[in-house]
């Protein structure tokens, strides 16, 4: 079977993945969707029966997965799946619709409305754009006073997506949180992100270490893959003295080099055998 990988770049994650179907018996096609297109006509034709998405830019995620979807491709992940995970508020309300425990979030749409929603919370809270990963523009503010710098920042940006204000309680992790991955019908694997600094992303330095695999965390795992209309999926998890795993985000596109170098699991062949349905 010819399976194509549409990427933006080719990172240590897409090499393992183009490995991984080769071992698995199949071709991989690489498709860099920076030099190629995407055919919306009757004609159209895709060079591959199922296509891995992993663009970067969660915009370019999305619309070729569902130019590949109008063309009969089999898409992991599914572009309705891409679209719930690219946005955090429509995350939060499909885990709370579910009934998956998640910090308390509200959102706001004007700065009067984000300062009443923060006093609701309390003090301190976390600020986070609706899109975006990294924990790129992920701000605490501990009073009302830098919630107001915060947000006006945010409001001069000419973009409407930072005049939507999510705001989370802000969840005192025990020096780290953990990244998950796994699909509505499995537990893959986890690991612990550690750090001294409140955002624990491996992106921003985090140490990540190999997480307990208990029944707990395994069973939430796949209530949230399912909570998002299934997927090959990445979830940050953080854990709470009284209420237990929280989920925080999930990811649709999620790196995994560092958890596959601690844990040992191959998650890339995992990929690869989820997208082929034999998992």
């Amino acid at each position: 079977m010819r399976i194509a990988l549409v990427y933006e770049r080719l990172r240590e994650e897409e090499r393992s993945i183009l490995k991984a179907i080769e071992e698995l018996g199949h071709e991989p096609i690489p498709v860099h969707i920076n030099s190629n297109f995407m055919s919306l006509s009757t004609d159209r034709v895709f060079p591959a029966d199922i296509a891995i998405i992993r663009a970067i830019s969660a915009t370019k995620a999305h619309s070729s997965a569902v130019a590949l979807e109008s063309m009969g491709v089999k898409v992991i992940n599914a572009s309705d799946v891409l679209a719930t995970c690219g946005n955090k508020l429509t995350t939060t309300a499909k885990l709370s619709e579910a009934g998956i425990p998640t910090p308390k979030t509200m959102v706001a749409f004007s700065l009067d409305g984000a300062l009443k929603a923060a006093k609701e919370i309390g003090y301190p809270v976390v600020v986070k754009p609706i899109n975006g990963s990294w924990g790129r523009l992920v701000s605490l503010a501990e009073d009302e006073e830098d919630l107001r710098t915060i947000l006006e920042h945010r409001e001069a940006i000419p973009s409407p997506y930072y005049r939507i204000h999510y705001i989370q309680e802000f969840i005192r992790k025990p020096g780290r949180d953990i990244r998950a991955y796994g699909t509505e019908k499995e537990f893959v694997t986890a690991i612990y992100r550690i750090s001294d600094h409140w955002i624990t992303n491996t992106a921003r330095g985090a140490r990540a270490e190999p997480a307990p695999q208990n029944p707990e965390l395994q069973e939430l795992v796949v209530r949230t893959a399912r909570a998002m209309g299934g997927g090959f999926l990445g979830m940050d998890i953080a854990e709470d003295e009284e209420r237990g795993l929280l989920v925080l985000e999930v990811n649709a596109v999620t790196e995994f080099k560092n958890a596959a170098r601690v844990t040992g699991v191959n998650i890339a062949r995992e990929l690869v055998s989820y997208a082929l349905g034999v998992s």
